[in-house]
């Protein structure tokens, strides 16, 4: 069996003021209906001979990944919890110590969760034509047949044919980032192949080989792997071992420097979204080459990216630009700019700032609250609570809270008190007092809350119980 290995790191900073840090571009639903870790676990379980996938995970997202497997009626084999990031080749290594506790013959297909693969007959083939090789423990990398001359990946120069094999070649070499003319002297050629991050060996090969090249990372995630705790439905990773792993890519800790890397061509309309660019680029566009999301009124405007979420957004006279609207941000920029968008997050990060981690949504494992208003000493918001879900029991001790039921039906602890509010009804929670929310009905919960208090930062709560296994105070805007 074929056991998909899905890795969900990564923040997507370039596709900010959509993607940030608690809420990264691989949980959103960029290209279409579905998101693209989503998208990534459906291509997975579709291929044949696969079993249910190993997600890796930052202990942050955990809740996110549950809860959009479930919207897919999706199920893991494990979802293991990274304390730290660091990298992919510590990550490969978790899972492949995973796996190998499931089945010794067990095969990795690593994928990242923020990639786009529309012609997926393609790519079920080049799986396929990998099997061989893997089973003979040569390590696989898949490289995307270039379309241009990009300057924004590595590259992959492909060799001899592999046994006869067409569809498999030995690596000449690998290349870092080109300039502009050293990529189209790539294209020209017709050997090189851009590198996809994607791989396929023996969990068992790839364990063998980290222990010949990089010891210090197997070492590391080895104890980290047997000192691990389950939490939930989740296997939490032990921090102190897995901190003290290096930080490196399967590529360079393995692929460059093995002998037994082999490469397969892939030319099924990949894309791995990198940037806005990247994502106007695979877009339905307009006969003016726009690609337009949301409520969007354009005049004499071309080659331009423009997506609005929650209001109306205008443009006049625009001509190969970037323009994204969110609750609490709007990103304008040039389509070649789209690049420095990073440093835009720096100095928001650098300074703190909600817009760099949060959207003005925030997503919790028993649904969700967003921010309406607020000013000094009051702050509003409109809370969502998923059927059967319930808060942490919990208390503050400088806000005090209202609550009006909109929708569904809330049963409340106070105090000593436990209340049924229905819609029309509310309730008062002075500071300090033990409250608790829990929605025991069939349909999503809405409520209003209003507080009031000297100080309303989202630290200010003190679990004193909680299903979800979170205690204590949560860190500011997490």
């Amino acid at each position: 069996m074929i056991c998909p290995v899905i890795l969900c790191g990564g923040s997507g900073t370039r596709l900010w003021p959509l993607s940030r840090k608690l809420y990264p571009k691989q949980f959103l639903p960029l290209v279409d209906s579905t998101t693209m870790f989503q998208t990534t676990v459906l291509r997975a379980g579709a291929l044949p001979g696969t079993d249910s996938p190993l997600i890796l995970c930052n202990e942050e997202h955990r809740f996110l990944v549950a809860e959009q497997l479930r919207l897919i009626d999706a199920k893991a084999a494990a979802i293991i919890l990274e304390p730290v990031a660091r990298n992919t080749a510590p990550a490969v290594a978790v899972a492949a110590l995973r796996a190998l506790e499931q089945d010794q013959d067990a095969m990795l297909l690593v994928m990242p969760a923020d990639h786009v693969i529309r012609n997926t007959d393609n790519f079920t083939a080049a799986v396929q034509a990998g099997i061989d090789a893997a089973r003979q423990g040569k390590l696989i990398t898949f490289g995307v047949v270039p379309t241009a001359a990009e300057t924004g990946y590595g590259y992959i120069q492909k060799a001899a044919s592999l046994d006869n094999a067409a569809d498999v070649f030995t690596v000449g070499s690998f290349v870092e980032k080109p300039n502009a003319a050293t990529a189209q002297q790539y294209l020209d050629s017709g050997e090189y192949l851009w590198n996809s991050g994607m791989f396929m060996f023996r969990a068992d090969r790839y364990l063998h080989e980290l222990e010949t090249l990089d010891a210090d990372i197997l070492a590391a995630c080895r104890t980290a792997f047997q000192n691990a705790k389950a939490d939930l439905d989740f296997l939490r990773l032990d921090a102190d071992a897995f901190t003290k792993a290096p930080d490196n890519s399967v590529d360079y800790a393995i692929m460059e420097k093995t002998s037994d890397a082999v490469v397969i061509p892939l030319d099924a309309d990949w894309s791995d979204v990198g940037s806005w660019t990247g994502l106007w680029e695979i877009k339905t566009k307009d006969e003016h080459g726009n690609a337009l999301d949301g409520n969007v009124l354009v005049e004499d405007v071309e080659d331009s990216y423009i997506n609005a979420t929650s209001r109306m957004v205008a443009a006049v006279g625009v001509s190969g630009h970037v323009i994204v609207e969110t609750t609490d941000a709007v990103l304008v920029a040039p389509k070649d700019r789209v690049q420095d968008i990073k440093a835009i997050v720096e100095r928001l990060q650098q300074s703190d700032r909600s817009e760099a981690f949060v959207h003005r949504k925030v997503y919790r494992p028993w649904g969700s609250y967003e921010n309406v208003d607020i000013a000094d000493r009051f702050q509003v918001k409109r809370i969502e609570v998923k059927p059967g879900a319930t808060l942490s029991l919990q208390k503050h001790h400088h806000r005090a809270e209202h609550w009006v039921v909109v929708k569904g039906t809330a049963l409340v602890t106070r105090g000593e008190d436990e209340i049924i509010l229905t819609e029309d009804q509310s309730t008062y929670i002075p500071l300090g007092t033990v409250h608790r929310l829990h929605n025991p009905g069939r349909i999503p919960l809405e409520l209003i809350e209003v507080q009031t208090g000297s100080y309303l930062g989202e630290d200010d709560i003190v679990r004193l119980g909680d299903v979800y296994g979170r205690s204590g105070m949560p860190q500011k805007v997490r």
